[in-house]
């Protein structure tokens, strides 16, 4: 088996891959979304500021592996670079060909609906509103699922919770389908504290559910990414029948998908982008009732998890996009907006150890070889 001397970790030798199907069908117990990253063009401007050049035959190969898989593609989310280089003319250009990749293949698309076409300052409530009506329409164009996603531009310009529920309620009465609703923590997106309203996280639930029982016919679910199992379970249970909870708990998804008697957590996780086959076969597990296989499966990625999503979380994408290359999935490891220095070195190699362990790596031989390659230009005295 291939060996790979690792800085600050020594020699490693390399783990057996995970033997895991190579296509699969849609679970029928769980609807699962991975939310997927965008492949950035390497001879493209990416660097910090500039537009967004985007590789879109890798980027679209890279949604038909996930649906491939029987997962769905949540995308245009924040692990597409959704407010860290993504701007909005590459997002509206990303929605409109994953809608038609999605339409060709039967791929189950949900979209971002947001307002990053604003620049950053003071704006009207109505301004904001007519951002998001904006892409709406581009999302409902593409014949995919709305998510309505948490907006920056309300988070600064919103007064009270009445803001968020008056400008929520005219957005989804405008929409053709049911929406789903996007929670995202200020640990993914400090610009989004105070979301619905509130610091304080009791009284922002308060304010969803509200939101969530006056439109539960128009309403598919929402995804809550709070790293908080807890909270997450008690919100679960305090919604009306019919309304998913979608994890986008990156820390306890295993738990949360599973549920327990009172109910379960349908998935919409970023870590799903690089765990997309263990995921798939766990979800199957799980259909047929093998808890044993389904726990076995997932275990060994939480490790990975937790380190991807480590603090400051939202470089997580750094830590994506190195992985779909040492998996194959692309060519290179250049990020829109130059993301790739996200991260350190450290970080980087702790997180290859843990893919290896994790079983996500198909081929051992390759991504040791593109491993070795990296740290010879990031870490060349290691």
């Amino acid at each position: 088996m291939t060996v790979i001397d690792l800085p600050g970790l020594g020699r490693h030798r390399m783990s057996e891959p995970t033997h895991l199907p190579a296509t699969a069908a849609p679970a029928t117990s769980r609807i699962a979304y991975a939310a997927a990253h965008v492949v950035a063009d390497p001879l493209g401007g990416n660097a910090v500021g500039a537009p967004a050049v985007v590789d879109w035959d890798a980027t679209l190969a890279f949604r038909r592996h996930l649906w491939s898989l029987g997962l769905g593609t949540a995308d245009a989310m924040d692990t597409a670079q959704r407010g860290m280089g993504l701007d909005w003319p590459a997002t509206r250009e990303l929605i409109t060909r994953s809608g038609a990749e999605a339409r060709a293949t039967g791929g189950l698309l949900a979209c971002g609906v947001g307002t990053d076409q604003l620049t950053p300052g003071d704006h009207r409530l109505d301004t904001i509103a007519r951002a998001y009506e904006e892409q709406l329409a581009v999302v409902e164009d593409a014949g995919a699922q709305p998510i309505l996603m948490a907006s920056r531009a309300l988070a600064a310009n919103a007064r009270t919770p009445d803001d968020y529920l008056r400008l929520y309620s005219h957005l989804i009465a405008q929409s053709e389908r049911p929406v789903i609703l996007h929670w995202l923590g200020e640990m993914f997106d400090p610009a989004l504290a105070g979301y619905w309203g509130s610091p304080d996280l009791d009284s922002a639930t308060a304010t969803v559910l509200a939101l969530i029982e006056e439109h539960a016919d128009r309403i598919d679910g929402i995804k809550v990414s709070l790293l908080d199992a807890d909270r997450e379970v008690a919100l679960r249970r305090a919604l009306p029948p019919g309304v998913r909870l979608y994890t986008g708990d990156d820390f306890h998804y295993p738990e949360l998908i599973k549920g327990d008697e009172l109910g379960h957590s349908d998935a919409l996780l970023g870590v799903f982008d690089p765990i997309a086959p263990v995921a798939a076969a766990a979800l199957g597990a799980l259909d047929e009732g093998d808890l044993d296989r389904y726990d076995a499966l997932f275990a060994p990625t939480l490790p990975l998890a937790r380190h991807l999503f480590a603090a400051p979380t939202y470089h997580y994408k750094t830590g994506i996009v190195l992985l779909a290359w040492l998996a194959g999935h692309q060519e290179h490891f250049t990020m829109v907006a130059g993301a790739q220095s996200g991260r350190s070195v450290p970080h980087l190699v702790e997180l290859f150890r843990l893919a290896d362990a994790a079983g996500v790596l198909p081929d051992p031989d390759l991504a040791a070889d593109r491993m070795r390659r990296f740290l010879a230009v990031a870490a060349p005295l290691g």
